[in-house]
């Protein structure tokens, strides 16, 4: 699986490079800058990108935006996004087309390295990997009595932030000690209750439900 990164601090992209590359990943590129990202996405069309937000020249948003460039260029490329704090904006804007893989992680996730590697492989295989926090501020925007998730429980809510985080039903029901046939059941009722179509692709249902969040403010 063949990775562009960027990221402008040099230990922390090195230890990055070594870290993807211990478990089996190919470095295409590993950049610091915006003009050398945007050149690394168009050249080596790599199976997935990780970007920190800020980059030079602008150290703002700039490997976010080169991110959502070359999203356009190439519909669906998987984008996982880096980012110091929970900017609501950002993701946001990462949702904003609802199409390809996903993520925004802050960056004290990347200490968690059998962590952070599976949400790079889950955002490269077309999935989503957001961080908690992210999630849980997204949900408290969303949450108004006149707003659609006001009328989701508080279970429903506790599995709808596991399932935004990309975990399967297997997965959230062992998270919430409970059986998969009753997530399946909670499931269905938040999709009816949020408008939603129902769907078994995993990776399809997060992202509606993602984008769903994301038009709700």
């Amino acid at each position: 699986m063949r990775v562009v990164l960027a990221e402008d601090l040099f230990l922390l992209r090195d230890g990055l490079v070594r870290l993807l590359e211990a478990f089996g990943f190919e470095i295409a590129a590993a950049v610091e800058s915006g003009p050398e990202l945007d050149r690394a996405l168009a050249e080596e069309k790599p199976d997935v990108a990780v970007v920190d937000v800020r980059l030079p020249p602008t150290h703002t948003d700039e490997g976010l935006q080169c991110a959502l460039r070359a999203r356009r260029a190439r519909p669906g490329l998987p984008v996982l996004v880096l980012s110091q704090h929970v900017e609501q904006l950002y993701a946001r804007e990462l949702l904003a087309d609802g199409t390809g893989g996903v993520g925004y992680l802050l960056k004290d996730r990347v200490f968690d390295a059998e962590s952070f590697v599976d949400a790079v492989r889950r955002v490269a295989a077309g999935g989503t990997a957001m961080d908690p926090q992210v999630i849980q501020q997204l949900l408290a925007r969303g949450s108004g009595e006149d707003r659609p998730l006001a009328r989701l429980t508080p279970r429903e809510r506790e599995v709808l932030e596991l399932m935004a985080q990309g975990r399967s039903n297997a997965a959230i029901a062992g998270k919430l000690v409970v059986t998969e046939r009753a997530i399946a059941k909670h499931t269905a009722n938040i999709f009816t209750k949020l408008g939603l179509e129902i769907s078994d692709d995993d990776n399809r249902r997060v992202l509606a439900v993602l984008a769903f969040l994301d038009r709700d403010r």
